[in-house]
């Protein structure tokens, strides 16, 4: 089976929030049904002190206080490539479709055909992430080099978050 026959498209959502840098919330306009989204392939710093934010802390060797500046910084980045109640396409890896919080894992298409997770890293707000099965990861580790390289979004203010 190769990787487009393993994804389920969900169609007629729409942006309802964001909540940080990587999580949104959708919704079928038809049902009403929301999902809490966890973008796919990809890490953006905490917000606010948690496990992950320690974690984090002992990895990058960078401040919780800075850390969390970056979560602010990718989470209003990614408030300004999107709107709310703005039509976007889910597609979910049927073989890992959720986090351990229960989150759906899922690549945001937007009305534009672009896809919010491999922007995020591009544009230098997010970092590949591989904890969870992703499809896409070789191609997310290709682009956030030259996020890096280009100094772009988060890597203007530091080298690794």
């Amino acid at each position: 089976m190769n990787e487009k026959e393993n994804l389920k498209l969900e169609t007629h959502c729409i942006i309802k929030k964001v909540l940080d840098g990587d999580s949104i919330i959708v919704q079928n306009i038809f049902t009403k049904e929301e999902k809490e989204i966890r973008l796919n392939g990809i890490d953006a710093p905490e917000l606010k002190k948690c496990s992950k934010l320690l974690q984090d802390e002992r990895e990058t060797h960078l401040a919780g206080q800075l850390l969390m500046k970056l979560g602010r910084l990718s989470l209003n980045y990614l408030l300004t490539i999107t709107k709310h109640e703005m039509p976007c396409t889910i597609a979910i890896e049927q073989s890992n479709s959720t986090d351990v919080y229960g989150r759906t894992l899922a690549y945001v298409y937007l009305p534009d055909g672009s896809c919010l997770n491999e922007k995020m890293i591009a544009e230098g707000y997010a970092k590949p992430f591989n904890k969870y099965y992703c499809g896409q990861l070789i191609n997310y580790q290709k682009i956030n080099i030259f996020a890096k390289q280009g100094k772009k979004g988060l890597y203007r203010v530091v080298k690794n978050f």
